[in-house]
């Protein structure tokens, strides 16, 4: 029963937080701030998110070298704008090269 209360609980809190964003009045929006804040915040949550999956199994951190591999071939890939199911690919094919390997 305690578990039905949170998803619910959680459903309504997205429906209303997404309400908000479009019942936002037009001057807040275009406020600088906002839109700076709406530009930035993605990128860090994400950059976040690559971190954590890189360098933690579970509830401790790793160092797997494959998967660091991966990332930096990633990066790389993306800084030379290679399209981004590419960038996909050379990284799951550098992980799973350097795993057959035995690194």
């Amino acid at each position: 029963m305690t578990l039905w209360i949170a998803v619910i609980a959680t459903g309504i809190g997205c429906y209303l937080l997404k309400y908000a964003g479009l019942a936002a009045p037009r001057r807040l929006l275009d406020n600088p701030w906002v839109r700076r804040f709406a530009m930035t915040v993605p990128v860090a949550l994400l950059a976040a998110l690559i971190a954590l999956q890189a360098v933690a199994e579970g509830d401790r951190l790793v160092l797997d070298v494959p998967r660091l591999c991966a990332l930096a071939t990633a990066v790389l890939a993306l800084l030379l704008r290679a399209p981004f199911l590419l960038v996909i690919l050379i990284a799951a094919g550098t992980a799973a090269g350097l795993r057959a390997l035995g690194v």
